[in-house]
């Protein structure tokens, strides 16, 4: 417990109820949170109150409080803009921090005569530059396409210094260069068209088509067929550069895709950029997830927005973020516009939403040696059944058997969405005289959990799942809750239910089920549990089965019990190892005569 606890609640019991940033610092003076409020007392109070119910992380914070500052404002946006401000400035420890894996890319048109067009990661070079960029990728193919549209040199020539100084390079041969090495381009033609392409890489328009159009009849009417040759190349690429840029996305003209994927303890969130009707940028970040119940999605946004002039005319979520409204003035305040934040609900800006979470989710794939469809899996499963986190390492059970022989269980792992199979388990039902579904689950349940509780038992034993999945209904969740009470555990746990063709149809809750049919990701990952758990169960209840039969085959022998029969199944295992042992070793292992070896020896070897 913080020791300065009671002059921190004396403090705050004093402070106003007026909107404004409270500041949070260590002994050593180091500013360690900063945060806004609409009522500064009732907010900061409830850090210090005297029965906390914090999470981990606001339990740190608050253990490392010395003191604290604050700064009223006069409306709650004012301490928005001054929080966002404030978190730039300061970066403190437990505040939510935006951090890329990269840095900023710029587009540089070069000085000099004959300026070339290049990928830069800085501006000291004189020249021209676009940008910022966030994304490498896209500013390299930006700059490589209207490179290549309008057949600039990208070689290492220097002009006009190499004029006919060698022969032109294959770009030249393959018509992505227009020779300028050739010395026979002018300088205001070469100008235009680098004009041009930096025209092409700010809008991706082709409204230069109809000018260069008349360009190229003017050339055609002077006998000028290299150059109406060339313009009528440049136009051909223009045209069907501008039609890729279509397919990429023609339903937003300007604004930004945000999709979050969570993965355990991490966020990553993706935005595309579309600006004039095409992808124009991209940036990925990665958070660490909190615990202090803030809304991830209204901090990165105010503090990716905070500060920018470039704000789109809308930018599309997947849901309305706490302060929307606040989070709405401040980009139309520093944008000069309108500003909407929009939640699609289907179509086409649905499917580019969708395209960001996928973006996010391959990024945390890449980090987590994961695949991205792994990724959206299991946080779209740990979303539909309401759990804090996507489920890491999840436990499934079934139960199989023939009428009342052979009662048997399965116990299956997957570890980040795959099968963890050193972990499975066998269970052979033993407290249930007659075929008991119910009763065999909670026997299951009760033995695997007990080791949870002791402690014993191998590494797997004692790891505690974040979610088990039984194959079956609401009446098998019922009677394994139970257990669950008795043991003083707090585990998930959900049936996974068939429909009359045996197929996975709904995951079943405590009072209800809830449809997965339409979540493709969580409907493929949960068959796949289910059917392998299913076989898992199957395959041990037939080789018990098997065994059993064969132990009623020995107990043919006169002398042969059903303890013997099974003292002999426990020390050869198998009927190949049975048919390698001799009379002799067969009697001794039974604990029989050698006459009732060798009987035993007649019959294995009589099949």
């Amino acid at each position: 417990m913080n020791p300065r606890i009671t002059f921190l609640r004396e403090k705050t019991s004093k402070l106003t109820s007026s909107p404004g940033v409270y500041i949070m610092k260590n002994r050593e003076s180091a500013i360690i949170y900063i945060g806004k409020a609409k009522n500064l007392h009732n907010r900061v109070s409830s850090y210090f109150r005297e029965t906390p119910d914090h999470t981990p992380k606001v339990a740190a914070m608050v253990s490392n409080v010395f003191d604290y500052d604050f700064i009223v404002t006069d409306s709650e946006y004012e301490a928005l803009l001054l929080e966002c401000s404030l978190i730039k400035q300061h970066k403190p420890k437990y505040n939510i921090l935006l951090k890329d894996d990269k840095g900023y890319h710029y587009i540089h048109i070069t000085d000099g005569e004959f300026p070339r067009i290049i990928a830069e990661k800085n501006t000291k070079e004189k020249g021209k530059y676009l940008g910022p960029y966030t994304s490498g990728f896209i500013t390299r193919e930006a700059v490589s396409e209207a490179n290549r549209v309008f057949m600039l040199p990208t070689c290492t020539r220097v002009f006009p210094r190499d004029f006919g100084k060698s022969r032109p390079c294959l770009n030249y041969h393959i018509k992505t260069c227009m020779g300028l090495c050739r010395g026979k381009i002018s300088r205001e033609e070469y100008g235009s068209a680098v004009s041009q392409a930096v025209e092409f890489i700010k809008s991706g328009s082709i409204e230069s088509v109809e000018r260069m159009q008349q360009e190229m009849e003017k050339a055609a009417e002077n006998l000028d067929f290299e150059k109406a040759a060339l313009l009528r190349d440049r136009i051909s690429a223009v045209k069907k550069a501008s039609e890729k840029q279509k397919i990429i996305n023609s339903v937003v003209e300007s604004a930004d895709v945000v999709g979050i994927a969570e993965f355990y303890d991490g966020i990553y969130i993706s935005v595309l950029m579309y600006r004039e009707s095409r992808l124009y940028d991209k940036a990925v970040f990665e958070l660490e997830k909190t615990d202090s119940g803030e809304d991830i999605l209204s901090l990165f946004l105010m503090q990716f927005y905070y500060g920018r002039s470039d704000i789109p005319k809308s930018v599309i979520i997947e849901r309305l973020p706490e302060d929307s409204e606040l989070l709405e003035e401040l980009m139309e305040k520093q944008s000069g516009r309108r500003v909407k934040l929009h939640v699609p609900q289907k179509g086409k800006q649905s499917e580019l939403l969708r395209l960001a979470k996928n973006n996010s989710a391959e990024y945390a794939a890449l980090k987590n040696n994961r695949t991205g469809k792994e990724v959206i899996a299991l946080e779209q499963l740990g979303k539909s059944l309401g759990l804090k986190k996507p489920p890491k390492y999840i436990e499934a059970y079934d139960i199989s058997n023939l009428s009342s022989e052979s009662m048997v269980a399965g116990m299956v792992v997957f570890e980040d969405g795959r099968p963890l199979k050193k972990a499975y388990k066998r269970f052979t039902i033993k407290e249930q005289e007659y075929q008991n579904d119910y009763g065999s689950m909670q026997e299951t349940l009760r033995r695997r959990l007990m080791h949870i509780v002791t402690g014993e038992g191998d590494e797997y034993f004692k790891r505690i799942p974040d979610l088990i999945l039984l194959d079956g209904g609401k009446g098998h969740v019922h009677a394994v809750l139970p257990v669950m009470r008795e043991l003083g555990l707090d585990i998930p746990v959900f049936g996974m239910v068939k429909d009359n063709k045996h197929r996975t149809r709904a995951i079943a809750a405590e009072g209800s089920e809830i449809q997965i049919n339409e979540l493709k990701s969580v409907f493929n990952l949960v068959t796949r549990i289910q059917d392998e758990v299913h076989r898992f169960s199957v395959s041990f209840m037939h080789s018990r089965h098997k065994k059993k039969t064969y132990v009623s085959e020995l107990m043919t022998v006169r002398g042969i019990g059903e303890k013997k029969a099974a003292k002999l199944m426990m020390k050869y295992k198998t009927k190949e190892n049975l048919r390698n042992a001799s009379p002799e070793e067969l009697s001794e292992a039974a604990g029989v005569s050698l006459e009732t070896g060798r009987q035993l020896w007649d019959l294995i070897h009589d099949e």
